[in-house]
């Protein structure tokens, strides 16, 4: 004999919520020359910002936490970036970085390291995790990429969960770039996703990923503001899983496109710092370089 009906079901309140926001409407093309449009209007950035980062995760067994980092950022396309960060409190140099796009050099004043090496080279270092940062990757996260004649855009609709007041989860739809590059005329490999918010449009979330498919950057964007006329985010979190960082930017000041120099680009060697080349076999990658007036 079966058990009364009553006991075969029980009915469940449903808790997720759907936003009531307005959402506005495009199309595949509308987003791809959006983000074309506000990629070209920028062409060099300089910001004062505030950075909070963090290192580590179940590969090291522990995360450790840096706070109140004053940061200034240069970028120039096609692919040029500068970003100094300073200690809290005293000001001092905490580390001091810049890249042209393939190679990069970076300062490190409280371990005397300097680090030189091409942006594709990696060498994952859980003692010296600041050596793991490669500034190409901020610079790809901060500065959006268009969408080229090399890739293929296709868009998908989908939810992100937002929080009411109360915390409570709440669904808002969303549309998704799904960006491959193409590699041949019937071949192509994951590049991209970019999340866009329906309430305005703008990028909220971008996910670039490896040769081999795995995310290596998820970048999010939040708090649009107007600078001289163009929306840009004032705040901006970069997390790279595979070497375990996360770096949280707070712009306090931002100025588009003004002239930025070469020099301005420039990172010299400091006198007797230990130089490590990641481009070279381990045994001969720290070279300790003698004082000025030594050689």
């Amino acid at each position: 004999m079966l058990p009364s009906a009553g006991c075969l079901f029980r009915t469940r309140p449903v808790e997720e919520q759907y936003s009531k926001a307005p959402l506005l409407e495009t199309t595949q093309q509308g987003l791809i020359d959006g983000l074309n449009q506000q990629a070209e209007k920028i062409h060099s950035l300089q910001a004062t910002v505030d950075i909070d980062s963090s290192s580590g995760g179940a590969k090291k067994g522990h995360v450790t936490d840096y706070k109140e980092i004053r940061g200034y950022v240069l970028a120039r396309k096609p692919a040029m970036l500068h970003m100094i960060g300073l200690m809290p409190i005293v000001r001092t140099t905490a580390f001091d970085m810049v890249s042209d796009g393939n190679e990069f050099k970076l300062w490190i004043p409280p371990k005397n390291r300097f680090v030189v090496g091409r942006n594709d080279v990696k060498n994952p270092n859980v003692d010296q995790p600041m050596e793991n940062i490669r500034p190409q990757n901020i610079y790809d996260a901060l500065l959006i990429r268009p969408i080229d004649d090399s890739e293929l855009a296709v868009m998908e609709k989908g939810y992100q969960t937002l929080h009411d007041a109360k915390g409570h989860p709440i669904l808002q739809e969303d549309y998704e770039l799904v960006v491959i590059r193409k590699r041949g005329e019937r071949d192509g490999v994951l590049s991209r996703k970019i999340i866009f918010s329906r309430t305005d449009l703008h990028p909220i979330r971008q996910y670039i990923y490896d040769e081999q498919g795995r995310v290596a950057t998820d970048a999010r964007y939040a708090d649009y503001k107007d600078y001289d006329g163009i929306s840009f985010p004032s705040r901006i979190e970069i997390y790279r899983p595979e070497e375990e960082y996360d770096i949280k930017m707070n712009i306090l000041k931002l100025e588009l496109n003004k002239a930025l120099k070469d020099e301005q680009f420039a990172l010299s060697q400091p006198p007797g710092a230990q130089v490590v080349h990641l481009d070279r076999p381990q045994s001969s990658s720290v070279v300790v370089a003698a004082p000025d007036g030594a050689r």
